[in-house]
């Protein structure tokens, strides 16, 4: 296996923490996994410029967070550069210009783009029982994530077991 990082996009509550967790336990090797969640988390609580949750689930982003983004961003790919291996669990709001920041950040960097994907209903019902997320924000994400975007591998977590999905992914990296 040569890829150093792994990039898995998907809608809110579509499964990737948990497919993400089981992908560190059938790979070979050691894994970080890092998520969105965790830059989000890091940034200060009120920040001119940051993230917006509307309240349907509608997420906007301004140009302070997309700065501390990139910034995020290259640390990651230094990471990987420095010969870490990274899993970062993501939400391309912005769909295919999503993937292009990520792709102008790795430029040579061997990375493999896995696509989540996950009916809106039943992430919608997941959203619902986590009870942590903003309503409407899982079937809102379902689709729009995945627009334009392109994937060297892709799972559907509707109704397979994270486990079973994280397998999938193994088999496409060894």
């Amino acid at each position: 296996m040569t890829a150093r990082l792994i990039i898995i996009n998907g809608g809110s509550s579509s499964g990737k923490t948990g497919i993400v967790r089981c992908l560190q336990a059938v790979l070979p090797d050691p894994w970080l996994a890092l998520s969105v969640d965790d830059f989000v988390d890091a940034l200060p609580a009120v920040m001119e410029g940051g993230i917006e949750l509307g309240p349907d689930g509608e997420v906007s982003v301004g140009p302070a967070f997309r700065e501390l983004e990139a910034a995020w961003t290259a640390g990651i790919v230094a990471m990987c550069r420095a010969g870490g291996r990274v899993i970062v669990d993501d939400v391309f709001l912005g769909g295919v210009s999503s993937q292009q920041r990520w792709r102008d950040a790795i430029g040579d960097l061997e990375t493999v783009f896995v696509g989540v994907h996950c009916a809106p209903e039943i992430a919608a019902g997941r959203e619902l029982a986590r009870g942590d997320r903003t309503r409407g924000m899982a079937e809102q994400q379902a689709y729009v994530v995945h627009e334009g975007v392109t994937y060297d591998v892709e799972v559907d977590s509707s109704h397979t077991e994270s486990i079973d999905c994280a397998r999938q992914i193994a088999n496409h990296l060894l």
